[in-house]
């Protein structure tokens, strides 16, 4: 009995590597241009492409390194990681905005190369695992990243220390499942720095809530994170896509550090409208019973 266990686990190993990855290739040119690295805040850090944002939070027992972008934003991301000075192995944690290939495409990877930790939300764990195969949306294209299992699930407001650092993941859901974002404390010789990485939520289905059968709980959670996302109180903001941010306005490659860049509240919570008559325009829908 014990062998056909073994043999029964290997053929199972071997099927999980064997799913043949197939990332959408329809996506914006901008996602996989490199973009000079550069530090946002105290020992924050971005080392994403043109617009796929990847952050770096450097402490003095390793390196936390949130999203890593399609796969293809691998040899970017380590690149960035080196010119800013600091050590590509030395990532020791893993963390995710949210389940889709355009921010976790090259993780399996990272976690592989580094051995670093991956926590993520719990309503996104099955997706890692099954490629993005499980998603309420995404899932129709198969399987569009390396699958790969969390070392540990986060629920809201849990806390993820390394070294010198505490963030508090802020489970905010409707984009996908398990979408998140982190806010923690940093600080230069200046001042301190309350510091919110935000997933907007952005809404990617065509068709009504209603009628989302793999995910009845996405018009309420939606609901939830506009509210939710309304009451926080930070400093600085940044965001999953460095165009939801306005990075390339705030910040051109060479400019000199300064935090003051990214402590406009006012085009965060203006984002936050925009996305709410989103929201609102979908819910319509609804009552009147049609698409538009």
């Amino acid at each position: 009995m014990k062998k056909y266990i073994i043999i029964l686990g290997l053929l199972m190993t071997a099927q999980y590597n064997a799913q043949i990855v197939s990332e959408p290739k329809n996506h914006p040119k901008e996602w996989s241009q490199p973009y000079e690295p550069f530090r946002i805040a105290g020992n924050l850090y971005y080392v994403g492409t043109y617009d796929l944002a990847s952050y770096l939070i450097v402490t003095d027992k390793g390196n936390v390194l949130i999203n890593t972008g399609l796969a293809d934003s691998l040899p970017i991301i380590k690149k960035n990681i080196q010119k800013l000075g600091f050590k590509y192995q030395d990532t020791k944690i893993l963390l995710l905005t949210q389940a889709h290939y355009d921010h976790l495409g090259a993780m399996a990877a990272v976690k592989k190369e580094t051995g670093a930790k991956l926590y993520v939300d719990a309503a996104d764990a099955e997706v890692l695992k099954s490629g993005g195969k499980a998603d309420y949306e995404m899932g129709k294209y198969g399987v569009t990243f390396k699958p790969v299992i969390p070392d540990d699930i986060l629920k809201d407001k849990d806390i993820v220390k390394l070294g010198n650092i505490t963030l508090t993941m802020l489970h905010h859901p409707g984009h996908t499942k398990g979408s998140c974002s982190f806010i923690f404390e940093t600080k230069d010789n200046k001042r301190n720095y309350k510091v919110l990485i935000a997933n907007m939520p952005t809404i990617i289905i065509d068709k009504k809530f209603s009628e989302v059968a793999a995910y009845p709980s996405i018009e309420k959670d939606y609901q939830y994170t506009l509210q939710q996302m309304r009451k926080l109180n930070f400093d600085i903001w940044v965001a999953s896509h460095a165009s939801q941010f306005d990075l390339h306005r705030k910040h051109k490659p060479k400019d000199p550090y300064n935090p003051e860049a990214f402590m406009n509240k006012k085009d965060y919570f203006e984002q936050l409208d925009e996305l709410e008559k989103d929201y609102l325009e979908k819910k319509s829908e609804e009552l009147n019973g049609h698409n538009p």
